[in-house]
């Protein structure tokens, strides 16, 4: 492996760890037993890291969401397509617990995300098209303003989950933020379709949301 792409990945696991905003450039140096001057010779700051480690989120969630033209979709499809999102932002996830502080710090960053956010959000509203094509649709025929609408619903749900669980669980000292926690965000993606299912798909629905059920908060 080539010491940059080692310096990317070790970079990510500390990030996604201990936080982006606690580790600096001599803390993945000497993770990597190596000199802070031969990480520099690799990359100028940590920015130029933490946007490479994007380039490679943006290309994997890219290929992810790749829907395939005039397909009828099932719901199937659509948890698959979930389940390797949420892969991809467990994979990534310090990226979206600091995505303001980033964003704020890299104007190069802030300018690609935002152009990241527009392409997920028409992949997204293809996908929920696919969903009521074919004889047996599962969803009824939506115009494009409630398309849209139902997109960016879901992009806000998949992108905040994480900020949402750290808030919900603040203060458990034995809550640990891990992988199962984090696709229960699935089930909340499914309760978009809920009101717009045809009828055949309205047991099939329930059994999946079962699955990704999010547990109850405790009370204070």
């Amino acid at each position: 492996m080539k010491t940059k792409d080692k310096i990317i990945l070790a970079s990510l696991d500390l990030f996604n760890e201990k936080g982006e905003r606690n580790i600096t450039t001599n803390h993945i140096a000497a993770e990597l037993n190596m000199s802070p001057g031969n990480l520099y010779y690799h990359f100028r700051n940590k920015s130029d890291i933490i946007y490479e480690i994007f380039v490679q989120y943006e290309l994997l969630v890219d290929h992810y969401l790749h829907i395939p033209d005039d397909q009828a979709l099932t719901l199937d499809h659509l948890v698959g397509y979930l389940e390797a999102v949420f892969e991809g932002l467990w994979a990534y996830r310090f990226f979206h617990r600091d995505l303001e502080f980033l964003l704020g710090s890299d104007e190069r960053l802030r300018k690609d995300y935002r152009a990241f956010t527009f392409r997920c959000l028409n992949a997204i509203k293809k996908i929920l098209k696919g969903l009521q094509k074919g004889l047996d649709g599962v969803l009824v025929e939506l115009d494009d303003e409630h398309l849209e609408s139902m997109a960016l619903n879901v992009w806000l749900a998949v992108t905040n989950w994480m900020a949402y669980l750290k808030t919900a669980h603040a203060g458990e000292a034995d809550e640990i933020i891990d992988k199962s926690m984090l696709k229960q965000g699935i089930y909340q993606v499914l309760s978009f379709t809920v009101p717009y299912l045809t009828d055949n798909y309205l047991e099939e629905i329930r059994v999946l949301q079962d699955k990704y059920r999010p547990r109850p908060l405790s009370e204070a």
